[in-house]
């Protein structure tokens, strides 16, 4: 992966009317990396991404995409593949012609049938847009964002609506293109998904970047958990702990392995099991709270 940004945003500023959407942004996305947007409903992320992607002009700040202003279409949009949320294709088109007609307004060199094969619509390539299902329609958005093996691809929530097969199938391709050299750009309500599969995950939040970096530099942030459950009342805890109603614990540690093995010398000393344990890092979920605390 080299290190040479594709996508460069200094100190962007968005605003609509009174409303300030993004406030003062700046990070890089490196050629080669899937990097995650993510952030809560009007976090800012749709403004952030439609300005890189130059269908919004910035209130102030600068946006550099291969070094060049995003609103350079004629440089910089064959160079780059969207899949939005709802494409708006024509329903009176065919699969097959909604793919061609991307590929012509584009710019992009590719054979339409091996991309519609790509992403699992070859049986539908006569088929009319409108007479797609939602997830064969989320294919196609795929199959459009991907024409021509582009530079630079933004994916928007991508498998909303897909069935797990589907997904997987997308996630694949996306790992492919990758092989190749395309920069992933994401933004997904499935935070298990940028949690498996972003180099680095950008964290927004009322218009601000709070935090930035792998999920193991996001999810140090905050301790891990270890839980589990004392059928009758027990010695004195080995380490501190939170004891709710049941007997249930919870223990949150910066030291999970350490404490989690005094946790099972203790239960083996004393006869006692502890029932419905589990321990692990924290999750980039919890990060999510965390910000919104």
């Amino acid at each position: 992966m080299s290190t040479t940004p594709v996508i460069e945003v200094e100190n962007l500023n968005v605003t609509y009317r009174d409303f300030h959407a993004v406030r003062d942004l700046s990070f890089q996305v490196r050629s080669g990396e899937l990097y995650a947007l993510l952030g809560t409903n009007g976090a800012g992320k749709t403004s952030t991404l439609e300005t890189i992607e130059g269908h919004r002009t910035p209130t102030s700040g600068t946006v550099r995409v291969f070094g060049r202003s995003p609103r350079d279409r004629a440089a910089v949009r064959p160079r780059m593949g969207i899949m939005l949320q709802e494409s708006g294709f024509s329903p009176d088109l065919t699969v097959r012609e909604s793919v061609a007609l991307i590929g012509r307004l584009t710019r992009r060199d590719d054979d339409v049938d091996r991309v519609v094969d790509l992403v699992g619509l070859t049986h539908k390539a006569k088929t009319l847009v409108g007479q797609l299902s939602g997830g064969e329609k989320r294919r196609l958005d795929f199959a459009t964002a991907v024409y021509g093996t582009p530079e630079l691809i933004f994916l928007d929530e991508p498998t909303t609506g897909l069935d797990i097969q589907s997904r997987d199938d997308l996630w694949t391709a996306v790992d492919r293109l990758r092989e190749n050299g395309s920069t992933v750009v994401l933004t997904t309500h499935y935070l298990e998904e940028a949690q498996q599969r972003a180099d680095r995950i950008g964290l927004m939040h009322r218009g601000v970047l709070h935090r930035e970096g792998t999920v193991a530099e996001l999810t140090r942030t905050l301790p891990a958990v270890i839980t589990f459950t004392l059928a009758s009342p027990a010695p004195a805890l080995p380490v501190q702990a939170v004891i709710g109603a049941g007997g249930s614990v919870r223990v949150d540690t910066f030291q999970l392995q350490k404490d989690l093995h005094l946790l099972l010398s203790w239960a083996q000393d004393h006869a006692l099991e502890l029932g419905d344990l589990s321990a692990g890092a924290t999750r980039l979920d919890d990060v999510f709270r965390a910000i919104e605390a």
